[in-house]
């Protein structure tokens, strides 16, 4: 009889539930078997749950934040080796990929979203898809995917040493953007309307925190990151960014974003999107995380057991404003 797990999967919007399905024994060539140990929840996750993730198809195993352990030796990867998973899996041919954006692979596959993901005891992933975790705890391992979008954002930004740096949306993603555009020397000033979020930045030493910003700025900001998933945002922040300056969306949304063409080309602003992560970003963030620049432990706001996940989805994807990271714990290890 073959070996079960049980997977956290959303069936429909507003239904998840722990799913048995076969442990996988082999993987495809090229590709690496990893027993999962920790899995981070984040508003993609969130979005599913609640129907508001435009590339999914239901049922879905969830789980992208991931780390673990090499189940076995395959590709170059020795057993029980501790890795940091890049969910993202790309075809390698396209005119991105061809051009080093496997990011935003044409055919791109995000584990969780466009395939199952990592909600589960075990999954198959690409070789060149895993990072040696070295000495990270796992639990910090699976907190660098979401980091690394915000350091993608803020080297797609080119911040520099200076610069007056808009962060709109305090939420994991823009605090994370925002850790690591203080990281190049940056004056972070971060924008949001729930008081919770804002504290917590407070928390990580931030002190250009608003509720909204009054005349005082009105010259703009060099950079600025919209983190905050809502169109009407989105389209505010262009008043934001100063002339010569960069408008970096993090943020997708269904909706159009409109703006003023003559307001736009007179500041001779840049318009940047920003989407996933790249091997040099997950490299910076775990760079980061050794260091103690970025502390995975102000980060984690706490851990869930796998059984428990179905019982607490609901009220973590109504009331994120205190939340930074849930982990979702799937296996043993530092």
């Amino acid at each position: 009889m073959a070996e079960m797990m049980l997977c956290g999967t959303c069936i429909t919007p507003g239904r998840f539930e722990l799913v048995a399905a076969p442990v996988p024994q082999t993987a495809p060539d090229g590709w690496v078997l990893v027993d999962i140990a920790a899995a981070g929840l984040c508003g993609t996750d969130y979005h599913i749950f609640t129907g508001k993730q435009p590339y999914l198809s239901y049922p879905r195993v969830i789980g992208h934040e991931l780390s673990g352990r090499v189940a076995v030796a395959a590709a170059g990867w020795d057993r029980g080796v501790p890795v940091v998973i890049n969910p993202y899996i790309s075809c390698g041919h396209c005119r991105a990929c061809l051009r080093g954006k496997p990011n935003c692979c044409t055919r791109i596959e995000v584990l969780g979203v466009h395939r199952d993901g990592g909600m589960c005891a075990r999954i198959a992933v690409p070789a060149s898809n895993l990072y040696p975790a070295g000495d990270l705890p796992l639990e910090a391992a699976a907190m660098v995917e979401f980091l690394a979008i915000g350091a993608h954002a803020v080297r797609r930004g080119e911040v520099m040493a200076g610069d007056r740096v808009l962060v709109t949306g305090a939420g994991p993603i823009g605090l994370g953007a925002a850790l690591f555009a203080r990281m190049r020397g940056a004056e972070v000033h971060l924008l949001d309307t729930t008081p919770a979020r804002l504290e917590q930045a407070a928390a990580f030493g931030f002190e250009h925190l608003h509720s909204a910003l009054g005349p005082d700025h009105a010259e703009g900001f060099d950079v600025v990151f919209d983190a905050t998933g809502h169109a009407g945002a989105m389209e505010a922040g262009f008043a934001h960014v100063a002339h010569g300056g960069s408008y970096v969306l993090i943020s997708v949304v269904q909706d159009r974003i409109t703006f003023s063409d003559p307001e736009f080309h007179k500041r001779e602003a840049r318009l940047i999107g920003s989407r996933n992560a790249t091997a040099e970003d997950f490299e910076v963030v775990m760079a980061a995380l050794r260091s103690g620049a970025v502390r995975a432990d102000a980060l984690l706001s706490e851990r869930i057991a796998l059984a428990d996940v179905p019982g607490r989805l609901p009220e973590l994807a109504a009331d994120r404003g205190r939340l930074i990271k849930a982990i979702v714990i799937l296996g043993t290890g530092p």
